[in-house]
């Protein structure tokens, strides 16, 4: 068993992004998650690649700020409460895709600053990959209340600041 791996790449040039950082975040929260085995792919793209992928797979004409793709594995799979052969080829947990140019549009109205709405989007995709869902209003409260606790831990280190309002109602 070896922990989960994952990969990431910088395809864009709108928007500074600190790859290894942001890695390490999923990395984290794959591993709070309870994930001990499996890949994953962190790609940062442009507006026209996420608008292609977001019409091709979403239906959507316009770029998304975030898209997740499971692949192999769901979380059972991927967890130490199911060890597989250490010699077995490492599951495809999936890919999550980020538009850093779209999460700075909407950042001031969403999560408040730009490395905030990033390190949420990047949580926000693990956990689509892992299998969680906000479909109905139950799987949403649980689906933030879950980024919100991942954040806390992995991002701030403390308690959500005042300019997080991604999870607040609004008035």
């Amino acid at each position: 068993m070896t922990p989960p791996t994952v990969f990431g790449y910088d395809e864009q040039q709108s928007e500074p992004v600190d790859l290894d950082r942001w890695v390490g975040l999923a990395e984290r929260v794959l591993a709070s998650e309870g994930v001990t085995d499996g890949e994953l792919t962190l790609a940062f793209v442009d507006e026209t690649d996420m608008a292609e992928l977001n019409e091709e797979h979403m239906g959507e004409r316009a770029a998304t700020d975030v898209l997740s793709f499971p692949l192999d594995a769901g979380l059972d799979a991927v967890t130490s409460a199911s060890p597989r052969d250490a010699d077995a080829e490492p599951l495809l947990l999936g890919d999550v895709v980020v538009c850093p140019s779209v999460a700075r549009a909407n950042a001031p109205e969403h999560a408040g600053t730009v490395d905030d709405e990033l390190a949420l989007l990047i949580v926000h995709g693990v956990l689509h990959v892992l299998g969680h869902d906000h479909a109905g209003a139950d799987d949403t409260e649980r689906m933030q209340t879950r980024e919100l606790s991942l954040l806390e831990q992995h991002h701030w280190n403390a308690p959500a600041p005042a300019t997080f309002a991604a999870h607040r109602p609004h008035p």
